[in-house]
């Protein structure tokens, strides 16, 4: 399998996903929906964990007990940037009516793609990253292990584009509620290979970019996806499910990488 197909896999998860409109009568149950939340946790803290941490500190193994150095501040780096995002861009989340970001006229549509997109920045970067660390000869990625983060991606990213375009279905249509959620994708594809673009100059700095998306998914997690996922009852439905997504990911790591 190519790179360029590699890095397309997570797109093609959300687009399957999105195409549920076409299928499904009606939104997920929300104790579907909480599953599906902490699936996505469970895989998001997985890749960044075995994906991106451990293979930032592997490469940085000649800086000797110094080696955590790129890992964390990439990640802290990551963090910063996810926070920068949520506070100049507006978007809204799931089961709220309040608004994120600065006030504007935006749809209330618009804004919840907005939001998924916002999940979907970091995703992109890290195959990207994983994919350039792949093509660079000091790297410890292998084919094998920046598809296991692809497909990993792609696994969490179906019901996620589920989840954003049934509710949207009655307002919109099916046909727009599949493109919104298709759309909301999107920014992965271009992501990753803005990376990929930057491989040749990323060099020493592989390292950072990598904690750089690790610490942007796990922003992503403790903000978003977790606190969604325990609003209301049957919480402990969401912590299955991301046990679930934790050992899948971590299964698709280790047997593929």
């Amino acid at each position: 399998m190519n790179i360029f197909a590699g890095i397309m896999i997570p797109f093609i998860g959300t687009t399957a996903g999105a195409a549920c409109v076409f299928f499904l009568k009606n939104a997920l149950k929300p104790r579907v929906q909480k599953a599906f939340l902490g699936f996505a946790s469970g895989v998001m803290v997985a890749a960044s964990v075995w994906s991106l941490l451990i293979p930032s500190m592997n490469m940085s193994e000649h800086l000797g007990k110094m080696a955590f150095v790129p890992a964390s501040a990439g990640f802290l780096l990551g963090i910063g940037f996810l926070l920068l995002l949520d506070e100049v861009i507006p978007h809204l989340h799931i089961d709220t009516d309040e608004p994120e970001g600065p006030k504007g006229n935006w749809k209330k549509s618009t804004m919840l793609v907005l939001a998924v997109t916002l999940h979907n920045i970091p995703e992109g970067m890290a195959v990207g990253v994983a994919f350039a660390g792949l093509l660079s000869e000091n790297s410890s990625i292998t084919m094998a292990g920046a598809l296991a983060l692809s497909v990993g991606i792609a696994i969490q990213n179906f019901p996620e584009g589920a989840i954003i375009s049934l509710p949207l279905k009655e307002a919109v249509g099916k046909k727009k509620a599949f493109v919104y959620g298709m759309l909301s994708g999107i920014v992965e594809p271009i992501g990753a290979f803005l990376m990929l673009a930057l491989s040749e100059v990323l060099g020493p700095a592989l390292p950072y970019f990598l904690s750089f998306a690790a610490g942007a998914m796990i922003y992503v997690v403790v903000e978003e996806l977790i606190p969604e996922s325990a609003q209301g009852e049957h919480s402990n439905v969401a912590t299955i499910g991301f046990a679930a997504g934790f050992v899948v990911m971590m299964i698709l790591d280790v047997a593929l990488g």
